[in-house]
């Protein structure tokens, strides 16, 4: 029965034919509760959509910034290990490939430097130098020889780990597929869904087993490793490799990503990796992250946070600003790295471009009502740097005549940073500073608490709460 006016169209458009057969009567019911259906399907779905909208406003959002490789990417981890340890150590499977990855990439560029080294020490010696002349004996052939203190014993190890580098070649592309030799460290793109990639690659490989690796296992880094276990030890160790390391001033232990000391840990069949393990390990992002976790623990326990990983080198910044206007903190690196260039401009100082891009982001209107983090960081490389006797003032002539040591940098560089805050800043706001290594998961997690406490005050007064 259907009620109202008959002169009113969509009442006559709902009646039904008046010759109206009782097939065509079930048919037209059976199509009017298939569209019920879906109307409620379309409902429900607006709703979850509201209240996914209204959880997200809700939620405490987070920005990292800082250039390449200033630690953006390990600030999160420490964050996830801090605050959602579960979800942390549900992606362990995936974070130890990209350890063992980073070790074999370490080992890559310990091989590079030795094929340096025998290419630049080759001389030659030719006895006799005269040109041949009629009636005379042609000149002797020249003898190649090498001054390297490298053996032919090195030269077995390099050509022994061949297969072990052919591994990190063919998952590099299978992480980023468009991947090239220049690429230094280990990268995947942002939303490619890397770590089920790395799932679906390590379901094929053989049952691991201790003891010798399968031979089917080729392209199967945990196997592969152990196979060459001593070979990697004792070229790391030995005294020569480092002396040509040194003569050719490349120092591994400061790159991102390095396990090189704990290669007989690693380099086993039964090996898991530890906290500070994938919080040492090096991935490259390139484009935006979002990372998604619930606080598990301390203030507000089941709370929402979302934390934006982005790209630091200069062709990623332009992808800062779509977040500005959305983000109640944002956590900026600088490393004190003042003796160091940029990777991709070898002319412009790490730590000067630090102070640039702070500088740009303390004027920035869109971030006026903004809480800033600052992190000086990677202060046990700062340490390291001083202790070998570099001079500040050589890179950086403003510091002039200062004590060159920890405490006076440290100092010298805060005040800077935040001298630029006060000034630039549109409006009072909340800033903190804190010096940092984040690779140290202990410290960190002890600063993270405060910086969580901060994000959360201000983000509380935001929403009215407090």
């Amino acid at each position: 029965m259907f009620s109202g006016d008959a002169d009113d169209p969509l009442s006559r458009a709902l009646q039904p034919p008046p010759d109206e057969s009782p097939d065509d009567r079930a048919l037209r019911l059976q199509q009017q509760k298939e569209a019920q259906a879906v109307s409620h399907k379309i409902d429900e779905d607006i709703q979850e959509s509201k209240k996914a909208f209204d959880r997200r406003k809700k939620a405490v959002k987070i920005l990292l910034l800082g250039q390449a490789e200033s630690g953006k990417s390990t600030t999160l981890k420490n964050f996830q290990l801090a605050f959602s340890p579960a979800h942390f150590r549900n992606e362990r499977a995936a974070w130890k490939t990209i350890i063992q990855l980073n070790l074999i990439r370490s080992i890559k560029r310990l091989v590079e430097v030795l094929q340096e080294e025998w290419e630049q020490s080759v001389a030659s010696l030719r006895p006799d130098k005269g040109k041949g002349v009629a009636g005379r004996s042609p000149p002797a052939p020249t003898v190649r020889f090498s001054t390297s203190p490298l053996t032919d014993n090195h030269r077995r190890i390099r050509m022994r780990l061949s297969p072990l580098l052919a591994v990190e070649e063919q998952l590099t592309k299978k992480l980023l597929p468009e991947a090239n030799d220049k690429l230094q460290d280990v990268c995947v793109r942002a939303g490619s869904g890397w770590k089920g990639v790395i799932a679906t690659i390590s379901a094929n490989y053989p049952e691991k087993r201790p003891g010798a690796p399968d031979p089917r296992a080729k392209d199967d880094p945990t196997a592969m490793l152990a196979a060459f276990k001593e070979d990697i030890v004792s070229l790391w160790e030995d005294p020569v490799v480092k002396a040509v390391l040194k003569k050719h001033n490349v120092r591994l232990q400061d790159m991102p990503g390095f396990f090189l000391n704990d290669a007989a840990r690693i380099a086993t069949v039964t090996y898991e990796p530890t906290d500070d393990d994938i919080v040492r390990a090096r991935l490259r992002t390139l484009g935006v992250e979002e990372h998604r976790f619930t606080m598990e623990s301390g203030a507000l326990p089941g709370s929402e946070w979302y934390i934006y990983d982005v790209g630091g080198s200069r062709s990623n910044r332009p992808m800062w600003i779509p977040y500005f206007d959305d983000v109640q903190a944002i956590i900026f690196l600088a490393p004190l790295a003042f003796n160091l260039m940029l990777e991709e401009d070898t002319k412009v100082n790490r730590l000067e471009d630090s102070i640039m891009l702070w500088k740009e982001i303390c004027g920035n209107p869109l971030l006026a009502k903004t809480t800033l983090i600052l992190f000086l960081n990677k202060m046990d490389i700062l340490q390291a740097t001083l202790a070998a006797g570099i001079r500040v003032n050589k890179y950086v002539p403003s510091y002039g005549d200062q004590p060159n040591d920890v405490q006076h940098v440290t100092k010298y560089f805060r005040d800077k940073f935040r001298g630029y805050h006060k000034r630039l800043s549109p409006q009072m706001r909340s800033f903190y500073w804190h010096e940092t290594s984040v690779i140290d998961t202990r410290s960190t997690a002890a600063i993270l608490i405060g910086v969580r406490e901060g994000i959360l005050r201000a983000h509380l007064q935001s929403v009215n709460v407090i």
